[in-house]
């Protein structure tokens, strides 16, 4: 039992010791750890906060698309796109082909091109690419558009089989 307590009190002194020698090293470490800290959560508020923005944006876009004007709809749904935001962009794509609010083709390519870089899952990509295909065949681009649904076959993407019925058609 004594031998126990001498070892705490040993531990503890070495303890002091350590703390007493590398003092600045300490505070300096602890100081790295509040600043990062503090970064981490100031970089987590501003990305929810411009995640709000979008959200608010794309509700707006909506409001603007219902009321039938057009050209405040597909503005608010461009800056979405450019935001790279990744869930928004993607819807806002989808909307402007859906509505076919942009008659530029190659603004929507370059559009499916930003969108393209901010999905995150291969399914994602998948079904952006699907769309693109679809699209470029629907704008007379039938070659283009046939190779990358070949494409999405050959990597065996979960949409092959629509692939498959696209150019069996």
């Amino acid at each position: 039992m004594e031998q126990n307590i001498e070892n705490k009190i040993g531990l503890i002194q070495k303890l002091a010791t350590f703390a007493k020698e590398n003092k600045k090293k300490l505070i300096f470490f602890f100081v790295i750890i509040i600043i990062f800290s503090f970064s981490l959560i100031s970089l987590n508020l501003y990305k929810t906060k411009k995640n709000e923005e979008i959200s608010e944006k794309y509700i707006k876009g909506g409001i603007f698309l219902a009321s039938n004007e057009l050209s405040k709809s597909k503005e608010i749904f461009e800056e979405i796109i450019i935001s790279e935001n990744k869930f928004y962009s993607i819807l806002a794509l989808n909307i402007i082909l859906e509505k076919e609010l942009e008659k530029d083709e190659n603004k929507v390519l370059n559009y499916f091109s930003i969108t393209e870089k901010v999905a995150s899952t291969k399914t994602e990509k998948d079904l952006l690419l699907f769309k693109k295909a679809l699209y470029l065949i629907k704008i007379t681009k039938i070659k283009e558009g046939r190779l990358i649904l070949n494409k999405m076959i050959e990597d065996g993407s979960e949409l092959k089989m629509l692939a498959e019925d696209v150019l069996n058609n």
